[in-house]
């Protein structure tokens, strides 16, 4: 801002007035740069007294309240405290508003706060630093902590001792070749368990088995309250006027 406004009102204020308000703008920029000449301090500290005293000739006195006031005091905070921009707000007020925007539910914003966080971390984590072995790692825990699938893991030890046999008797192999096989055999066991009958299989034993997806739907359209909903899709650089037209039928 004090980089912009000498700038905005060049032809729109008085020059007095303009002149005023720059010099504020100045004393902002000396005191919020990365480095501060503590030398220029206390010379600093005397032009920004001039400069309010330049604002009260222009400005009514409700203008000035605690908030200008407490300019006079900026300089003697870089000299306790070194420059402002360690200790400025601004990072958190604008992460403020993004927490915000998180809230669906204004009965519990704080629960909505902690579970979007998470989830959106969860996504960051797995879409910027799982490689396709940890993906497999992390799903292979995530099954072996599930106690609906421990049956499964003591069928798929029982089929690796019978197809090797000679193998029986050494534990590591077993285990890495549990490791290695088992999130694949349990895909196709539960398929072939959902051809047969799917009453033995739950919806979310069937989702735990398929493993994590990393294709996001897509939707062309969408129905609020029976409403037709018109909204526009960028394709080949050339935009479609999309329509969806519902009749809804009332009880």
């Amino acid at each position: 801002m004090q980089q912009l406004l000498p700038v905005a009102i060049r032809s729109i204020l008085e020059k007095p007035a303009r002149y005023a308000i720059t010099r504020l703008c100045f004393f902002f920029n000396a005191i919020c740069a990365k480095t501060v000449d503590v030398s220029k301090l206390d010379k600093l500290e005397e032009d920004v007294v001039v400069t309010l005293c330049l604002l009260e000739k222009y400005f009514p006195p409700s203008f000035f309240d605690i908030m200008v006031h407490l300019v006079v005091h900026l300089v003697r905070q870089v000299r306790l405290c070194g420059p402002v921009y360690f200790r400025w707000m601004y990072p958190f007020e604008r992460y403020m508003k993004v927490l915000k925007g998180y809230v669906q539910n204004r009965t519990h914003p704080e629960g909505c706060i902690a579970e979007r966080y998470i989830a959106e971390e969860a996504v960051e984590f797995c879409t910027q630093h799982l490689s396709d072995d940890l993906l497999n790692e992390a799903h292979l825990y995530v099954l072996e902590n599930t106690e609906e699938v421990l049956p499964y893991i003591e069928q798929h030890m029982i089929h690796i001792k019978t197809a090797y046999p000679k193998f029986r008797k050494r534990t590591k192999w077993l285990q890495d070749k549990h490791n290695s096989t088992f999130i694949q055999w349990l895909r196709f066991k539960v398929q072939s368990e959902l051809e047969e009958d799917n009453h033995g299989v739950s919806e979310n034993f069937r989702w735990l088995a398929a493993g994590p997806n990393m294709a996001v739907p897509l939707y062309r359209s969408y129905l609020i309250k029976g409403m037709t909903n018109l909204f526009w899709l960028l394709k080949s650089n050339k935009y479609f006027l999309l329509t969806t037209r519902c009749i809804v039928v009332g009880r």
